[in-house]
């Protein structure tokens, strides 16, 4: 699904990213894990190509196609969708009409109320874009222009931050959704026919861990002052961090290929 090949990126003429490689095959989703400034944030934001992060080396493939200078909303069309860790506020703009263009870049028909009811979101699709939303409520809208536009790659960054445990219940339960992960096909098949493939894909960010609570994991990295240090099962790799820290987590990775 995504490939990123020896990849430098600056920002603000700063060298933030160094050699990078990554791969995330169909149906995977990855756990990005790192300290703060580690460069997680902005490796999403180059994936996805906003602007202000230059990629002076390397390249970016999604589906077989090189977007390493494509602009962002092409990439938005070929189906990669983004929840980033503050959205801004948008005020003039309803919420309502944002999910609708997000619905449109997915070339289907999209019940938008239908949608905003899944996530509890019914109530302010008519307030103006994380205009005086709790955290809860903002993560909820962006899973909710997730669901419209309905990507084959989905980039979480920091799903569990600033959301209590009642609404990390249901946002764990929708980006599962989003991912197909256990979604059942119609009855009237075989079982193994009944069990959806797992086509997307996802990069998560996390710090605390929480939300391998509520999703499955297929791999974990960490990036740490912009390398890609490790590769391994990301709750083992969340357990290391929490007894020895990032720096032993990554002299251990060189040391021992962890």
């Amino acid at each position: 699904m995504l490939t990123i090949e020896e990849l430098q990126v600056e920002v603000g003429g700063r060298t933030i990213l160094n050699n990078l490689n990554m791969e995330i095959p169909q149906g995977e989703t990855h756990i990005l894990f790192g300290p703060n400034g580690s460069g997680k944030t902005s490796l999403m934001m180059t994936i996805m190509g906003f602007s202000g992060y230059h990629v002076t080396h390397g390249k970016i493939t999604f589906k077989g196609e090189d977007i390493t200078h494509m602009p962002i909303h092409e990439r938005a069309r070929l189906g990669i969708g983004v929840s980033v860790q503050r959205p801004p506020t948008i005020q003039g703009l309803k919420t309502r009409n944002l999910v609708q263009v997000c619905g449109k870049l997915s070339g289907r028909a999209v019940d938008i109320e239908q949608l905003a009811e899944e996530v509890n979101f019914a109530a302010f699709l008519d307030r103006d874009v994380n205009h005086k939303f709790s955290g809860g409520e903002i993560k909820r809208s962006e899973l909710l222009q997730l669901m419209a536009q309905d990507p084959d790659l989905i980039l979480l960054d920091e799903p569990e931050s600033g959301v209590d445990l009642e609404n990390m219940a249901l946002i764990g339960e929708t980006i599962n959704t989003l991912l197909r992960r256990g979604v059942k096909c119609a009855k009237g098949k075989s079982h193994q026919e009944r069990i959806a493939p797992q086509t997307k894909s996802a990069l998560i960010i996390t710090h605390t861990g929480h939300i391998l609570d509520y999703i499955t994991a297929d791999r974990g990295q960490v990036l740490f002052n912009g390398h890609l240090c490790c590769s391994r099962n990301a709750r083992e790799i969340l357990k290391w961090i929490g007894e020895f820290g990032y720096e032993e987590c990554v002299r251990c990775a060189m040391d021992v290929q962890l």
